[in-house]
């Protein structure tokens, strides 16, 4: 098979080896930053109980070191002392200062997680299918025709996002991850229910195996007649976008997608941008043109988050620079209720103004973005507006996506509330409760 774009660019000259930063490499790396020792102990501090991990492309490409701390990409990356409650910070830093047992900080940590909410939404209680003798590990099936499957060799990423809220999956207790690796069970899972047209590989992130490994869990489902797509969640375009242009088996991974497209499924690649920047470098531009050559097609989204997207400029940046590029601007989401919510999360009714005055500026063809928009354990809730109905000040609501399909599109109003993050703060209007409350 060859491939369309086989023809090497310049820009394939510039790719490097992966060199991953972690835990230990945090003292220099905030060093850089100008952090204090004492505010360096902190940061490691944090990172006893959410991960860190980052990479040389993103640390030499990605953030501007003149302006850290508060650069957005270096927030975007590295823990920040004030993510989680002082207390905790100031324990945790004791334990570390005084180098106390490894067992003794972890068990301090592992409290610490357990108060974060580290798998929201019921998607350990509510989303895990039973099937045959058990459940299938590694699968979620939320809505009637999408599967999530986390392969056991993707649940990690080039780089962590502070704010993520899979950050669970990261923190090497086996207790709290989700995967699996029994691609024969997925395969006779979708069998079993034709109402299945979607299968995302989820995470961690896909991306990060190689070709070879990524190969064994999609090539089985391609002769499935009711799958209509696979969708890849990602953020290597980001933070390592080699992998689709310089990396050994780049070449390879793109006649894997051609074999998808060529299978006649939609291949979809959900790719994550946080911030414009990302897009900046010419890899990025390769790597997305190498990819959309093979047919599929890349969307975008990311969560709105504090101190680093807050911006409507930011997200007209983005839309604008991502329509030039063939991209198609998906989701704005609101940060999870998870991790350090508290910290990153925006009121919905500033959610609102950001998602509404990046809107109106862009063209109809960046205009398929929806959001502000809230994967709560229901479904996925869209804020439509703050307005004034019957002398009373409401947020107008609808779902995306529901567990109950009924819903989808139903538009539906809470009362308005400036303090309010999450759905879970509303309290309805104009009824006694929610259309999705029993």
């Amino acid at each position: 098979m060859t491939l369309v774009n086989d023809a090497a660019p310049a820009v394939r000259s510039t790719g490097r080896k992966f060199r991953a930063f972690t835990a230990k490499h945090l003292d220099e790396l905030t060093a850089r930053a100008g952090l204090s020792p004492e505010q360096q102990l902190a940061t490691r501090a944090v990172a006893t109980v959410l991960p860190f991990r980052t990479n040389a492309y993103v640390v030499d490409e990605l953030i501007d070191w003149s302006a850290a701390p508060d650069d957005p990409i270096y927030r975007l990356v590295f823990p920040q002392p004030d993510m989680l409650p002082a207390r905790d910070v100031a324990h945790l830093s004791d334990l570390l200062r005084r180098e106390a047992p490894k067992a003794e900080v972890e068990a301090a940590a592992h409290a610490v997680r357990m108060r974060l909410n580290p798998h929201p939404a019921g998607q350990l209680e509510l989303n895990v299918p039973s099937f045959g003798d058990g459940k299938i590990p590694g699968m979620q099936h939320k809505y009637d025709e999408t599967v999530l499957y986390f392969p056991k060799q993707g649940q990690t990423c080039h780089a962590y996002c502070t704010y993520c809220f899979r950050w669970a999956q990261f923190v090497g207790e086996a207790d709290l991850k989700m995967a699996g690796d029994d691609v024969t069970a997925l395969r006779d899972y979708l069998v079993s229910h034709p109402e299945v047209t979607s299968v995302l590989f989820t995470g961690g992130d896909a991306m990060i195996m190689g070709e070879p490994v990524l190969r064994r869990y999609i090539e089985p489902l391609l002769d499935l007649e009711q799958l209509e797509s696979i969708r890849i969640g990602t953020k290597s375009l980001a933070y390592w976008p080699q992998k689709f242009v310089t990396d050994p088996d780049a070449d390879a991974m793109l006649r894997l997608f051609e074999q998808v497209v060529e299978s006649g499924k939609n291949l979809a690649f959900m790719a994550h941008f946080s911030h414009p920047r990302e897009l900046e470098p010419l890899m990025v531009t390769e790597a997305c043109r190498r990819i959309r050559d093979t047919g599929a097609v890349i969307r975008t989204q990311a969560p709105l988050i504090r101190t680093i997207n807050d911006d409507p400029a930011a997200w007209e940046s983005m839309w604008r620079t991502q329509t030039r590029m063939g991209l198609v601007p998906y989701y704005m989401f609101v940060e999870r209720d998870t991790g350090p919510q508290d910290y990153f999360a925006v009121p919905l009714g500033r959610a609102y103004e950001i998602f509404r005055d990046a809107y109106k500026n862009v063209s109809g063809l960046s205009r398929t973005v929806r959001g502000p928009s809230m994967s709560a354990t229901p479904g996925k809730v869209c804020v439509d507006g703050v307005v004034d109905l019957l002398g009373e000040k409401v947020f107008a609501l609808h779902f995306i996506q529901c567990r109950d399909a009924e819903l989808v599109g139903r538009p539906f109003f809470a009362k308005y509330d400036p303090d309010a993050v999450w759905l879970d703060d509303l309290k309805p209007a104009f009824a006694d409760r929610f259309p999705f409350e029993k």
